[in-house]
């Protein structure tokens, strides 16, 4: 077993090996290329997120800046929508599913760092996968930590920082994220202009 895949075991590891630096390198340098592109240059600029991701849906939407560690952890269904600032620390997968929107400065994160000093300066990390089903809403500014999963049709209230499972069908927010009440048909809207 090679050190990336060593990461996504979910055991703690030493992080600096050069096969991890070079894969962190190699991410840089596509993000840097992406985010240097003009959004009138949508192909190309699609082109380097299906270079750079493990997989995406045939329609995607992403706003620069964009940030992520490795990119081939990512995967993204059809019709993604990640908005201004998003980061996504990949170090274990991060699923996303389809219709899904991410609004600005949304942080997931996969990985976490030893709390001892020591450990943390010699580079002891570990991290857990991130899933995110169909049909789900993040608000701007909310942080999604290691080894959460969200369900399906949920819309997550801006600010929110997502510590623990999140079910199928709800509104959730707030600071650890908590469940508020489920989505119902009472929050249709009747009438667009």
């Amino acid at each position: 077993m090679d050190d990336l895949e060593k990461m996504k075991t979910g055991m703690w590891l030493y992080a600096r090996k050069p096969q991890i630096r070079k894969a962190l390198q190699r991410c840089e340098e596509l993000v840097f290329r992406f985010n240097s592109l003009p959004s009138s240059r949508e192909e190309e600029r699609n082109a380097i997120i299906r270079q750079l991701f493990g997989r995406t849906g045939g329609t995607f939407c992403i706003h620069s800046p964009f940030h992520c560690d490795f990119g081939s952890q990512i995967s993204i269904g059809e019709d993604f929508t990640g908005n201004f600032n998003l980061t996504i620390l990949d170090e274990a997968p991060v699923t996303i599913g389809n219709h899904v929107f991410i609004g600005p400065n949304v942080g997931i994160y996969t990985v976490t760092h030893a709390l001892l000093p020591d450990q943390r300066n010699a580079g002891v990390m570990r991290s857990l996968p991130v899933t995110i089903g169909d049909n789900v809403w993040i608000g701007g500014n909310c942080v999604v930590m290691q080894g959460v999963t969200i369900g399906d049709g949920t819309v997550i209230g801006a600010g929110s920082v997502v510590t623990r499972d999140i079910p199928a069908g709800v509104i959730a927010f707030g600071n650890p994220c908590r469940v508020i009440r489920p989505v119902t048909e009472d929050d249709r809207i009747t009438e667009v202009i």
